[in-house]
C-alpha cells in the first residue's frame, strides 16, 4: 500500500482518487469544494492537510497550467509535501513546454515527473480505465507505477521525458474538439430538415460519419440533459493550446480555427458551464431551430 495526494477532485480526480482507494492505498485530496472532498471521505480518503504524512506520489487533476504550476511550486506549493524521490504525475492539458520546465523544477527538487495527461471522460475515471498519454523518465515510470496501475486500464509509454504526452494529448483534444463541434453542426443540420433526432443517432453510429464523439454526446442533446461531464469553457483553453503549438510550428490548422471560434461564441453566449454538447445549441439558435427540450 501506498500514500497518495490527490490534488483536484472534480469529475476526473474525485473518480482517480476512489480507484486509488479500491486499489487499497491510503489517500489523501483536496479541492475548493468541500462537497467533493467529503465524497472520497465517505469512501475511507482523508482531507489533505499540513498535518497529513508526506506522499509516495502526488496526482495533480487540475484545470490548467497556471492551477498546476501553483498547486506544485506556488506558496505553499504541494510538492514539497512528497518525500525525497516522490513521483508528480501531472494530468492537465498543457502545452509541452511548459511541462519540460516543469519537470526541471520537480528535479531541480529531487522529485521525479510524469507528464501524464489523461482521455476517458468521469466514467472511466470512476472504473479505474483511463487512457494516459505519458512521457518522463524511467524513475518517473517507476514511482508513478502504482497510481497507473490503480487508475488506467491504458498507459501510452511515449518518450523519456516530459513533452511528448502533452504534445499527443494535443493531438487527442484536437480531434475531440473538432469532432464535438462537428456533432453539434450535424444534430443542428439534421433538425433544419425534420429529421428525429434520436432516429439520426440510430442511423449514424452504423454509418461512415460516425465518431466516438458523436455516439458520446449526441445522446445529451436527444435527452436535454446537459449537466456537465465536460464544458463548453473547457475548449476555449485546449484548442487554445493546440493552436498555440501549431503557431510556434508555423502550421495551419483552419478546421481546428473554426471549432475554436465556435466554443468561444458558445461561452459567449451563457453556455460555457453547461455540457459541451451544448454546442449544439448555438449551431440551433442561428436558424431558429427548436432542440428536444425546448418549449
Amino acid at each position: 500500500m501506498s500514500l497518495f495526494h490527490v490534488i483536484g477532485l472534480g469529475s476526473m480526480g474525485l473518480g482517480m482518487a476512489l480507484s486509488l482507494r479500491r486499489a487499497g492505498h491510503e489517500v489523501y485530496g483536496l479541492d475548493l469544494n468541500p462537497a467533493q472532498v467529503a465524497k472520497l471521505e465517505q469512501a475511507g480518503g482523508k482531507t489533505l492537510t499540513r498535518e497529513a504524512p508526506v506522499a509516495d506520489a502526488l496526482i495533480c487533476v487540475v484545470l490548467n497550467a497556471a492551477q498546476t504550476e501553483d498547486a506544485l511550486f506556488g506558496t505553499g506549493g504541494w510538492a514539497e509535501h512528497l518525500k525525497p524521490g516522490g513521483a508528480i504525475l501531472s494530468c492537465a492539458t498543457v502545452a509541452p513546454d511548459f511541462a519540460r520546465a516543469m519537470e526541471a523544477r520537480a528535479q531541480a527538487h529531487g522529485l521525479h515527473y510524469l507528464d501524464a495527461p489523461i482521455s476517458g471522460g468521469s466514467v472511466r475515471a470512476a472504473e479505474g480505465a483511463l487512457s494516459v498519454m505519458a512521457s518522463g523518465t524511467a524513475a518517473a515510470f517507476d514511482g508513478a507505477s502504482e497510481a497507473l496501475a490503480a487508475m488506467a486500464q491504458t498507459v501510452h509509454r511515449l518518450g523519456d521525458q516530459a513533452g511528448p504526452g502533452s504534445a499527443m494529448k494535443a493531438v487527442n483534444q484536437l480531434l475531440a474538439g473538432v469532432h464535438i463541434a462537428a456533432m453539434g453542426e450535424a444534430l443542428g443540420f439534421a433538425a433544419s430538415q425534420g429529421l428525429e433526432l434520436s432516429r439520426v443517432l440510430d442511423v449514424i453510429k452504423v454509418s461512415a460519419g460516425t465518431s466516438w464523439m458523436f455516439e458520446n454526446r449526441a445522446p445529451h442533446v436527444i435527452e436535454a440533459d446537459y449537466t456537465p461531464r465536460s464544458t463548453i469553457n473547457i475548449w476555449p483553453k485546449d484548442l487554445g493550446i493546440v493552436t498555440d503549438i501549431a503557431a510556434g510550428a508555423n502550421l495551419p490548422l483552419p478546421l481546428t480555427e473554426t471549432a475554436l471560434a465556435q466554443y468561444r461564441a458558445a461561452a459567449e453566449a451563457g453556455l460555457g458551464l453547461e455540457d459541451d454538447a451544448a454546442i449544439t445549441k448555438l449551431v440551433a439558435a442561428r436558424a431558429g431551430l427548436k432542440l428536444p427540450g425546448d418549449a
